[in-house]
């Protein structure tokens, strides 16, 4: 199957570059994470295109006999200029459906806010990569349970990737202490892929985010050899605004489908 999307095409790379299987079909792909079962974006299938409600037994089938064991439902479908309408199948069904903005850029621009006090470097070393752990629980409050796991893990994989080279993990540290990161990964013949721009609650509204944005994208393209940057987010999210305030326009969107416990 050939993938339209760069963020499905920048998603399979990154997956692949951290250990995960991905197992082309003519008209899906299934990605296998067999060391986090519970990485519901690590264990899934992406549709060449949506089902129709009367096939959507025949997905689910497809599912559970290429992912035995996995207890959640995941799905992307490969439409660049889709419409959530198209998810109507599984949405009917109980799933949660979503469509995010595929941002990209060629050049990133000063915030509109940049912060002068905090320090915007790459991670590097233990305690660096044990406060990027501790950073993703304060965002998602401890998470739900099995989070701890999963985000040690998934921390790991990120590490991995970034000391052989592949990508690079940046960090904004106020007097020593970690308040966002974010990552860049090689993603493809000169696209670099931004990943998961966080901010810890106590250091929002401070111009943060927007500075690390800036210092990381700009290190990128001479680091990575990278020209073209992409990033996938939240249009109801506020670091959609944050990409858009330093030069990253809207070029895709990225539907999916997900179910937490299915029945």
């Amino acid at each position: 199957m050939e993938v339209l999307s760069c963020s499905w095409r920048t998603d399979l790379a990154i997956l692949a570059l951290s250990g995960s299987e991905i197992e082309q079909h003519p008209t899906y792909i299934v990605v296998r994470t067999p060391d986090n079962p519970g990485y519901r974006w690590g264990n899934f299938v992406l549709l060449r295109r949506a089902p129709l409600r009367r096939d959507l037994g025949l997905v689910e089938e497809l599912f559970a006999r290429e992912l035995p064991g996995i207890r959640h439902r995941a799905f992307g479908v490969d439409s660049p200029d889709g419409q959530v309408a198209e998810l109507a199948a599984f949405a009917d069904a109980g799933y949660a459906v979503d469509t995010a903005v595929v941002l990209t850029a060629t050049r990133v621009l000063p915030p509109p806010r940049p912060n002068a006090t905090a320090l915007f470097r790459p991670l590097r070393g233990d305690d660096d990569w044990a406060q990027r752990v501790s950073l993703d629980l304060a965002c998602h409050d401890g998470g739900s349970d099995g989070f701890g796991d999963f985000t040690h893990r998934k921390a790991a994989a990120e590490r991995r990737i970034t000391e052989d080279g592949h990508s690079v993990w940046y960090g904004a540290f106020d007097r020593g202490r970690l308040v966002a990161t974010m990552g860049i990964v090689r993603a493809g013949s000169r696209v670099a892929r931004f990943q998961e721009v966080q901010t810890h609650p106590e250091a929002r509204g401070r111009g943060v985010a927007g500075s690390l944005v800036h210092a990381a994208g700009a290190d990128a393209f001479e680091r990575l050899g990278a020209t073209t940057l992409v990033t996938v987010a939240d249009p109801g999210y506020h670091v959609i605004r944050v990409y858009r305030s330093v030069g990253f326009v809207d070029s895709e969107v990225q539907l999916t489908a997900e179910l937490t416990r299915p029945a």
